[in-house]
């Protein structure tokens, strides 16, 4: 999968690209980052990419022609046409739609996505209007700049991408992934200060380890994230559990 990236700080990407699973993936070809900057798109002296928003106020905005070109030369867009189908781009913007895990699913099934990295006080307008496709926010919160949404939207992405994790199912139990928190993880030593590792763990017996760990992601959502059960596919035995967690008042791990 091919990740466009346009940012006006093409030197806060490398360090996390060029660590662990993500340079593993990027080495083995099954994922590619291209940063652009999109100060080489600007022709004056200055290479200037933000001004003074009309009508007045504070903070400055981001110029619509080097975003412009930026985007419809690497994209490959006419200019009288710029709004592709195929090649999702994505503004990142408190004002976007919520990154959830189900929309990373969305995008994992793109073999190319762009994603535009806001600065200062935002974009021309017009960006909005006749450039971008999509906008995503990743969370009720204001950060400096679309790039460590950039980073997120990457991360979660590649994951989902068949042979980026090692476990080829390792994906598929996280948080989020079956639409509940995921279960409890232990590993060596079964006896760490006096704390164990739960029975039911080193008993061999998978069909109840898997029972087991469904119990518990349905425990720690209950517990940290009820929100999440009304949209979760839960079977009429969750259905059952959870109920009897409600009746006794909160889940309580084993």
């Amino acid at each position: 999968m091919q990740f466009e990236v346009f940012t006006l700080l093409p030197e806060v990407f490398p360090p996390y690209l060029e660590s662990s699973i993500l340079q593993r993936a990027r080495q083995r070809g099954l994922i590619d980052v291209r940063v652009h900057n999109i100060r080489d798109y600007a022709h004056d002296k200055h290479h200037t990419t933000d001004d003074t928003p009309y009508g007045g106020g504070g903070g400055m905005v981001m110029k619509p022609e080097p975003v412009f070109e930026a985007v419809e030369t690497v994209l490959g867009l006419a200019a009288t046409h710029p709004q592709p189908t195929a090649i999702p781009v994505i503004l990142l913007t408190p004002q976007g739609r919520v990154f959830t895990q189900r929309v990373a699913e969305e995008l994992s099934r793109h073999k190319r996505i762009a994603l535009l990295c806001g600065r200062y006080e935002g974009v021309d307008e017009r960006i909005r209007e006749h450039l971008v496709t999509d906008e995503i926010s990743v969370g009720d919160y204001v950060l400096t700049g679309g790039e460590l949404p950039a980073l997120t939207i990457i991360d979660a992405v590649s994951r989902l991408i068949p042979g980026v994790l090692g476990d080829p199912t390792g994906a598929e139990d996280d948080s989020h992934s079956m639409g509940l928190l995921e279960y409890p993880h232990y590993t060596k030593p079964p006896d760490f200060r006096g704390w164990k590792i739960p029975d039911v763990l080193a008993s061999g017996n998978h069909a109840r380890i898997d029972e087991w760990r469904r119990e518990q992601a349905l425990i720690r959502t209950f517990r940290k994230r009820p929100d999440m059960l009304e949209k979760a596919e839960l079977t009429e035995k969750d259905k059952k559990f959870i109920e009897r967690l409600r009746s006794e008042g909160e889940g309580q791990e084993d």
